[in-house]
């Protein structure tokens, strides 16, 4: 029999599952199984936790055929997306369906409770500035918005967590989530007092919080059958899925940033202390890893909005191709010289996170001339989403990361034309990671200490990268070039950007004055 190991993320559209060699890392089996995303009214995302489990039930049978019958699951790792909300009563039921991350109905309450406990005060003790979907705000707006659901909650849960009081029938978290639903103490790593008073929930109402890999159960004779699994595997705590990701990824100390490309994009540095960025543009949340000797206990991330889902909006939109046919624009963009002979792309298709945390910016090209062609505008895009990145990790640089390489996972990992041109922009030298499911492996890595694994160690052992890619040094010097012509370009049109939202909402733009503030590192 070989020991495995299986690993479950619960994404925002599809329930990711891996199961890992024990000894060895190797991947013996995945699976993946989709659920919808719901807008009842404007503003809202919802999705119901029973699709969730129902996904994640389909997905281990399959990762586990594949894996085989040898294949003995010895432990069990959780991740997923983070800041949602699960209300649950007394009898352990969902009173409403969950709301997750993107949804947008609680962005008054988000601005209520920091003006309530001050935005200084809440950096300091969170780490982080608040923003709609995260469960502190939501929880406040169902108090304020739904209170008929409210009274009938017993308990809340993140997404993930939901998942392991299926598996175990316990109400448990980890450190790493748990910070990002704002709140927790990101020093202490408890909830805060302070918090919980603001926005009016009490601490029997949240879960316990156990360290990332600690067990926090076992599987449930019923979750067992379900699943086609032995009852009494250990759960441990698993971690949130930019957490989990950086453990997959093998990013666990400074020395390395961790960039990923989806649909939008993170970067993300590991610490070790909680240094915060003073004018809340970034996260600092806690890892997977518990802090001391060395070990860094905490992320600095930021974040922007669109990445892939710019280049689908020109692939699909604009240009109108087929999946197969843009593979030829990329090929074509590569023979494009640094900086899209002259175009540039702001690529706040969906406003922005770090550094302008600022929802009504919005996209542009400048510089269109008839000479520029799907070529020129295809590497336009990849280059505006690299220095919308590259402005994220400046602020991650000011923050106090200064890593020496870069790790770059998700789909965009896979063009070589954007490996290089992050690469020659950050100066640093890039490996692509090979594992496509991180945040999954990586939870299967936490799962590891029961098998008594260092997930530390592991996490470096096991991950897998392609081909390293080395900074141009001219290509650099350019890049820094025109990076300044990107941010200015920003600065110069955030006004405008204030006006034409107040414009579609039918208000008149003269009265709007328009940011007059730059929120970009020096």
């Amino acid at each position: 029999m070989t020991r495995a190991l299986l690993g479950i993320d619960l994404g925002t559209s599809s329930v990711k599952t891996i199961i890992v060699d024990a000894d060895s890392g190797r991947v013996l089996g995945s699976a993946s199984s989709g659920y919808p995303l719901s807008h009842p009214e404007a503003g809202a995302a919802e999705q119901d936790p029973e699709e969730w489990w129902q996904a994640t039930v389909s997905a281990v049978q399959r990762a586990t055929a594949e894996a085989g019958p040898e294949s003995a699951i010895q432990a069990i790792g959780l991740s997923g997306q983070m800041h949602g909300t699960v209300l649950l009563d007394r009898q352990g039921e969902p009173v409403a369906p969950a709301i997750i991350w993107s949804d947008l109905r609680s962005a008054a309450s988000a601005a209520a409770l920091t003006s309530t406990i001050g935005r200084d005060h809440l950096l300091d003790i969170a780490g982080s500035p608040i923003a709609a979907g995260f469960q502190a705000a939501t929880i406040h707006w169902l108090r304020q918005s739904r209170p008929e659901l409210w009274s009938r909650t017993a308990s809340v849960l993140l997404p993930k967590d939901y998942l392991r009081f299926r598996l175990t029938g316990d109400s448990a978290t980890d450190p790493s989530d748990a910070t990002a639903t704002l709140l927790l103490d990101a020093q202490t790593r408890q909830w805060s007092p302070v918090l919980l008073d603001a926005v009016g929930v009490a601490p029997a109402q949240l879960p316990a919080i156990f360290a990332s890999s600690a067990v926090t159960g076992e599987l449930t004779d019923g979750a067992a059958r379900e699943l086609g699994l032995v009852a009494g595997i250990p759960v441990v705590g698993g971690a949130g899925d930019a957490a989990a990701a950086a453990v997959g990824s093998g990013v666990v100390d400074p020395s390395t940033l961790l960039l990923t490309l989806s649909s939008g994009a993170q970067a993300l540095a590991p610490a070790t202390t909680p240094a915060v960025d003073p004018e809340g543009r970034i996260h600092t949340f806690c890892s997977a890893f518990e802090p001391g000797n060395g070990r860094a206990g905490w992320n600095l991330m930021g974040a922007t909005m669109s990445a892939g889902l710019a280049l689908r909006w020109l692939r699909h939109d604009l240009f109108e191709l087929k999946d197969d046919e843009a593979f030829e624009d990329l090929e074509a963009a590569a023979n494009v010289p640094v900086g899209s002979d002259g175009l540039l792309f702001l690529p706040y298709l969906t406003g922005e996170r770090t550094p302008h945390m600022n929802p009504d910016a919005r996209g542009m090209f400048i510089g269109l001339g008839p000479e520029h062609g799907r070529p020129e505008l295809t590497r336009a895009v990849l280059e505006g989403v690299a220095m919308a990145l590259y402005d994220a990790f400046l602020v991650v640089r000011e923050t106090g990361a200064n890593p020496e390489r870069i790790v770059l996972a998700g789909g965009g990992s896979r063009s070589p034309l954007w490996r290089q041109i992050i690469a020659d922009l950050f100066g640093l030298p890039l490996v692509p990671l090979r594992i496509d499911e991180q945040s999954a492996y990586g939870a299967a890595i936490l799962a590891a200490s029961v098998t008594g694994g260092s997930p530390v160690d592991l996490a470096r052992q096991w991950a897998s990268y392609g081909n390293p890619v080395e900074p141009d040094a001219t290509n650099y010097a350019r890049y820094q070039q025109l990076h300044a012509l990107f941010r200015e370009t920003y600065t110069a049109n955030a006004g405008i950007f204030d006006r034409l939202t107040a414009f579609r909402a039918g208000a008149d733009v003269h009265s709007i004055p328009g940011r007059l503030k730059s929120r970009l590192p020096p």
